[in-house]
């Protein structure tokens, strides 16, 4: 089945991700520390490496694609895009929330589901958020720390972004265990599956560009302060998701937001 093809690779992404792990154990670079948060990033030449590819494609491809998107999507339609990917990715919410013990998210996911789809034109309308039931990303890199497992070495992919071991790990699984993904794929729909995923990565990138564009502009080393920002943001999402509570979570997007 094309499922079990894509388990497979799956499997192997994180057992290469794991050797990646197993590397950097062995590496005696001292750690650096963002506040009182320890970064483990044995592989900085590397990340810098990779980082100055991203930024480079971002420049030349990402950026002009995401300002072109702005200029023939008006706000409204794009905001309407992302309810919709949002409350498509309920179930992966919704599923985090029960596993991190959260039992008050779990409901607000459920409620906020069936506010917006059935008065929301499928979710293309947040009135759940208008009604005060704010939208939580949840994600398995947020469980497993809940859980106690700490970040890992800290890794930059090309085009994906930065983010930690840990961080991917909870990625991956978050997009393998998707209902929605085995749903399509079981109907060999899988085109639309894509689709929905280049979506949800033009979306990310559209919320992100103009902070990560000051962000590059007032920095001496745009690397490190991404670095510092990515920990920083990681950090108060699963501080704020250990108490329950939606507050004191610092404006800036998240990198796999959905």
């Amino acid at each position: 089945m094309k499922v079990f093809r894509t388990g497979q690779n799956s499997v192997k992404i994180m057992a290469a991700v794991a050797c990646l792990f197993l590397a950097s154990c062995a590496s005696n670079k001292a750690p650096v520390y963002v506040g009182d948060i320890e970064v483990n990033d044995s592989f900085e030449q590397y990340n810098r490496t990779v980082f100055a590819f991203n930024d480079a494609v971002s420049d030349a491809v990402i950026h002009p694609v995401v300002k072109g998107y702005r200029t023939v999507v008006p706000t409204p339609a794009r905001t309407g895009v992302r309810n919709v990917l949002r409350t498509l990715r309920a179930p992966v919410n919704f599923g985090n929330q029960v596993l991190q013990g959260d039992m008050t998210g779990a409901g607000n996911v459920i409620t906020r589901t069936i506010v917006n789809v059935l008065l929301g034109v499928g979710g293309v309308f947040d009135l759940a958020g208008h009604e005060g039931i704010d939208y939580e990303s949840e994600d398995f890199g947020q469980t497993l720390a809940i859980w106690g497992v700490d970040h890992g070495p800290y890794l930059v992919l090309p085009l994906i972004g930065p983010s930690s071991l840990r961080d991917y790990t909870g990625y991956i699984v978050d997009g393998f265990a998707d209902p929605l993904r085995w749903y399509l794929f079981n109907i060999e729909e899988e085109g639309i599956y894509y689709t929905k995923v280049g979506l949800s990565y033009l979306d990310l990138r559209e919320s992100l560009i103009d902070v990560l564009e000051e962000l590059e502009a007032s920095s001496v080393d745009y690397y490190a302060a991404t670095r510092s920002i990515y920990y920083q943001r990681r950090q108060a999402l699963v501080e704020d998701r250990a108490r329950g509570t939606a507050g004191n979570v610092p404006d800036f997007p998240e990198y796999d937001d959905y």
